[in-house]
């Protein structure tokens, strides 16, 4: 599978910046992140690039008088773990209770729950805010005997942890052929045999049955697209959490889901990036 490198430098460069960047070009295709001083190194299959959708998000950076100067080459062949060991990722506690980690780390934190995750791209390693915090609100759910869907799934880190909660079993769904092979990678990882992965969007919601707990951590666009599809497939009662989206966008969230008989319960937030959960009413 043959990839571009994209070198990004922003002038000024921190971790907000890099992160901003980091969720817009996901929604692109880019794939795997890695951040060094000055710069953002962003990679995409070659088979996805578009020079002007990647142009577009650059030269209409929502943050003023940020300076971004870019170049794209084609990278080269490289072990993606070892890339992230280097560079990224470290083992991280969620919540006190769970620990997210490689099978190169060692000297692993103690946790009530354990995930082991070889990651191959940048958002559900547990770092990224929104990740952490759909984790966090996952470990305070009773999952016991119940069906779940995991939209977008990406590395299947919150399908996993639903099934150590007591998930009866789980749908796992992303359009990327390398995170649905990630995903069954980490399920294998984690001994978790109740979880089915397939390669899709919400189109596919409709001949999967009910659910009684839906996770969805994507982008507002696809969220507000594709909510109507995720309360079809919602028993009475069901809960569903929605994460991938900034602090502002919750009021056209919470619009878009009254529409289909949505209960706002609450919000989280992590460095302006927000995680909700509504309950799909029950029919009087």
């Amino acid at each position: 599978m043959k990839y571009f490198e994209a070198i990004i430098q922003t002038t000024p460069s921190n971790e907000t910046i890099n992160d901003i960047l980091s969720a817009l070009l996901a929604e692109i295709g880019f794939e795997s992140f890695v951040q060094e001083e000055g710069s953002l190194k962003a990679y995409i299959q070659q088979q996805l690039y578009s020079k002007d959708a990647f142009s577009e998000i650059l030269n209409d950076f929502p943050i003023p008088d940020t300076k971004i100067n870019w170049e794209v080459l084609e990278a080269e062949d490289k072990n993606w773990n070892e890339v992230w060991e280097k560079n990224y990722f470290q083992p991280i506690v969620i919540g006190n209770r769970c620990v997210i980690h490689s099978t190169f780390h060692n000297d692993v934190p103690q946790a009530d729950y354990d995930i082991v995750i070889n990651p191959q791209m940048a958002f559900g390693t547990g770092h990224h805010e929104t990740t952490s915090l759909l984790i966090e609100a996952l470990l305070e759910e009773d999952f016991t005997g119940k069906r779940v869907l995991d939209m977008g799934c990406g590395t299947a880190i919150l399908a996993i942890m639903a099934c150590m909660r007591g998930a009866k079993d789980c749908m796992a769904i992303d359009i990327d052929e390398w995170c649905v092979r990630n995903s069954l990678e980490n399920l294998s990882l984690n001994h978790i045999n109740n979880v089915d992965v397939k390669l899709g969007d919400a189109s596919i919601l409709s001949s999967n049955g009910k659910y009684d707990v839906i996770i969805a951590n994507i982008n507002r666009n696809i969220l507000l697209a594709d909510m109507k599809s995720y309360v079809a497939c919602m028993e009475p009662g069901a809960t569903l959490f929605m994460s991938g989206f900034y602090v502002e966008d919750i009021p056209a969230i919470c619009d878009e889901a009254r529409l289909y008989g949505l209960h706002f319960v609450h919000h989280t937030e992590k460095n302006n990036w927000a995680a909700v959960r509504f309950t799909l009413e029950s029919a009087e």
